[in-house]
C-alpha cells in the first residue's frame, strides 16, 4: 500500500481545510451541549472571519518569500557574500604583465 507524503503540497490550503473544519465542528459541538442558535452562529461566523484573515496573511507571506527569493537569486555575489563589480571578476587585471613593465 502506498504511503501518502509527509508534507502537503501546498501548506496553506491544509491550514485552511482545518480552519474550515473547525468552522464546522465548534458550532456543532456548542448546540449539543445546549447553547443558543444564535452563538453558535456568532461563533462560527467569528471562526471563519479569522480564517479568511489567516489565509489572506500566509498567501502574502507566499508571495512575500518568492519575491525575495527571486530577487536574491538574481544578485551575483563572490565568496564572502560581497555584491558589486568585485563579485563580478572586477579590478585590476594585469593579463600576464608583470607590475614593473
Amino acid at each position: 500500500m502506498p504511503v501518502p507524503p509527509s508534507t502537503s503540497p501546498d501548506p496553506v490550503t491544509e491550514v485552511v481545510r482545518w480552519g474550515a473544519f473547525s468552522c464546522a465542528l465548534v458550532p456543532f459541538v456548542l448546540l449539543v451541549s445546549g447553547a443558543s442558535l444564535g452563538g453558535a452562529a456568532g461563533t462560527a461566523a467569528g471562526l471563519a472571519a479569522v480564517t479568511c484573515a489567516c489565509r489572506a496573511l500566509l498567501r502574502q507571506s507566499e508571495r512575500t518569500a518568492a519575491r525575495a527569493l527571486a530577487e536574491s537569486a538574481g544578485r551575483h555575489r563572490d565568496r564572502r557574500g560581497h555584491s558589486g563589480a568585485a563579485a563580478h571578476g572586477g579590478g585590476r587585471h594585469f593579463h600576464g604583465r608583470t607590475p614593473g613593465r
